[in-house]
């Protein structure tokens, strides 16, 4: 197995794929060969699609030899999150409804990838109908934290992750409803981020929340999250909230990243409601605050903003995204597609079908999910609930506009915690209250980094970044600086310093 191949990131692989140092297959194949001897062990994947990537390498590197003008990225591996449908391949959601379903069609950013001639490694495991923050709730197996294979990787773009710490992938596809990008990035020591939402098409990602979810790219370092972003973004006709405008209206991330920002210029606001508190790891904010006296000391103007509806925004979300995944997941009804089961005894109708089938193919949160948000839309409570959540959703993007009337940035801790053991959050509510930073960035639709800022206690811990809406550019401006600060004041890169499995 070449693993120094593997070490590589995206950018340094793609450099020398198109200087002729080594094939694509050679490339990829070195990644199924680390995929094959670690999954045992990491549990990153639900299927790793040998032949296909290995066809779609020789197939780039015949293009090459032939003196074909290629994409940057093309010959350079990815893997994606199995809630996006790939054509040919099993897409299940992590959801036993859907175990052994191949969808006809690729997900528009799938398409993007196989455009830019990109190998797919395989599908990512993930929290089932990514309703999760663990990647325990995946319907077929769980997935491990590289640092610690007795922690969780975060989730539910969790297995995405783990493949990125394990070196199974140098690039990988995530979707972010809640924080599902950024919270497995800081607890991996990689780099995630959530685009604007409405710049990457959601069509053929499997929804969850629609008017939250947004799929993003994740990788080991900012430029190549970057690289996997301006792959993955584009207007899609076919996406309803595709913005029509998006890709003339944003700057191209790829050479925001390679250019950096004169700090000097900055105006960084601290979230004073997500700066610590009840339910920190003492060890996450020393590292937070650590990061942001290098910014300062870099030349950026650091000040507290305050956004008082915040400490609404996680009741406000675990009250709009349920009731979007009653709607959305009302579609499962064993009727046209997935899993059936008929009842064992009486007749066979419809509804005792349906029931049938949703009770034996969802788990316990999404069936949990369901029913709270069949509760907050049925009469007599939507206005009280939903309706309700909906009025705070437009206090929180309220707040967000006049913070960024007075800063370029706002600022915070990614997730409060490090990874934690299996099993160690067993109660519901409790895990909930662990996406109190990332939550409030989808409800108002704006673009979010997570990065690493250093350790606590030998873990990884993120530091959050976000930005307007349309200046994904920003964050990796300010990503890439802040990155090799980091970098700087730990001696070589984060990633570097994980346990070797």
């Amino acid at each position: 197995m070449n693993s120094e191949l593997t070490r590589l990131s995206a950018a340094e692989q793609a450099a020398k794929l198109a200087a002729g140092e080594f094939s694509s297959r050679e490339l990829t194949q070195a990644h199924l060969e680390r995929i094959d001897a670690l999954e045992p062990a990491v549990g990153a994947y639900l299927n790793v699609d040998h032949d296909g990537a290995l066809a779609a390498a020789d197939a780039v590197d015949t293009a090459r030899k032939e003196g074909a003008a290629l994409p940057e990225l093309a010959g350079v591996p990815v893997a994606v999150k199995d809630l996006c449908c790939t054509r040919g391949q099993v897409t299940t959601a992590a959801s036993k409804i859907l175990e052994g379903w191949v969808p006809p069609y690729d997900a528009t950013l799938v398409a993007n990838i196989r455009a830019n001639q990109m190998p797919i490694l395989g599908k990512t495991n993930l929290d089932e109908f990514a309703m999760g923050g663990s990647t325990e709730h995946s319907a077929f197996h769980r997935t491990a934290n590289p640092w610690d294979l007795e922690r969780i990787p975060g989730g539910s773009s969790g297995g995405s992750a783990a493949a990125l710490a394990a070196y199974e992938a140098p690039l990988a596809v995530g979707t972010d409803t809640g924080g599902s990008i950024r919270q497995p990035a800081a607890v991996t020591g990689t780099v995630g981020v959530k685009p604007t939402y409405g710049t990457v098409s959601r069509f053929g990602v499997i929804a969850m929340a629609s008017s939250l979810d947004t799929p993003g790219p994740m990788a080991r370092n900012v430029l190549d999250t970057a690289l996997l972003h301006d792959v993955m973004a584009s207007y899609d006709p076919l996406d309803s909230t595709s913005l029509s405008d998006a890709p003339r209206g944003m700057a191209d991330v790829v050479r925001a990243a390679q250019a950096g920002m004169d700090l000097k210029a900055l105006r960084v606001g601290v979230i004073s409601q997500l700066d610590g508190g009840e339910g920190y790891q003492e060890g996450v904010v020393e590292s937070f605050h650590q990061a942001l006296t290098l910014l300062e000391n870099a030349g950026a103007t650091i000040k507290t903003v305050d956004l008082p509806h915040l400490e609404y925004a996680l009741d406000a979300y675990y009250l709009i995204m349920p009731a979007e995944v009653s709607s959305n997941l009302a579609r499962y009804d064993g009727m046209r597609y997935g899993l059936r089961v008929e009842p064992k005894e009486g007749p066979v109708t419809a509804e005792r079908v349906m029931a049938a089938t949703r009770g034996a193919g969802f788990g316990d949160e999404v069936k949990r999910r369901i029913i709270l948000g069949t509760h907050v839309l049925s009469a007599g409570y939507y206005d009280a609930y939903y309706g309700s959540a909906l009025k705070v959703r437009t206090l929180v993007q309220r707040d967000f506009d006049a913070a960024f009337a007075d800063v370029d940035i706002l600022v915070s801790p990614t997730s409060p915690i490090t990874a934690y053991r299996f099993g160690e959050k067993d109660d519901p509510l409790t895990m909930y209250k662990l996406d109190v930073t990332t939550i409030p960035a989808n409800l108002a639709g704006i673009p979010g980094m997570s990065l690493p800022s250093g350790l606590s206690e030998g873990l990884p811990v993120g530091f959050q970044i976000l930005a307007p809406q349309r200046k994904d550019d920003r964050l990796y401006r300010v990503g890439a600086v802040l990155e090799a600060l980091v970098n700087e004041r730990v001696g070589g890169a984060l990633l570097e310093r994980a346990p070797q499995l």
